[in-house]
């Protein structure tokens, strides 16, 4: 599996990459009958949905016989990591710390992740300014929201 961990896809792509992340190597009829299942949606429209990833090279494709199998070709756990620092990349970061509070409340979280979880709080605490500045607009340290 490639390195490349930075792709922009949509959030139905997301819905056939976490199929193709959980099996590996699928076939286009297997990822049909799972999103059927799942979403509702039609063989044409994950064929469209394959096409595209293959495009975009988060997934590569294997001609075996009349069919195709799938393989993921960007690994889950950092492409997780990107489209969330993305996304919070886009936050003001005064308000990432409660919309972090706020994410951990609404997730089942296990109780390995939980302990994970407070390690890293307990290492960042030592270390951690008393409030961070909003940086939504540039040149204007101490702003706050």
């Amino acid at each position: 599996m490639e390195a490349q961990t930075k792709i922009e896809i949509s959030d139905a792509e997301w819905e056939v990459m976490r199929v193709a992340w959980t099996l590996g190597n699928v076939t286009s009829s297997q990822v049909a009958e799972i999103m059927a299942d799942k979403m509702g949606w039609k063989t044409a429209t994950v064929k469209t949905l394959l096409g595209r990833l293959v495009k975009k090279g988060a997934l590569r494709a294997e001609k075996n016989g009349r069919a195709f199998n799938y393989y993921p070709m960007v690994e889950e756990q950092p492409s997780m990591d990107e489209a969330v620092g993305t996304l919070f990349g886009h936050l003001c970061q005064m308000r990432v710390g409660q919309t972090l509070v706020d994410l951990v409340n609404q997730t089942e979280l296990s109780q390995t992740d939980i302990a994970a979880l407070q390690a890293v709080l307990a290492e960042k605490a030592k270390d951690a300014p008393e409030m961070v500045d909003c940086d939504c607009v540039p040149g204007t340290p101490g702003t706050r929201c």
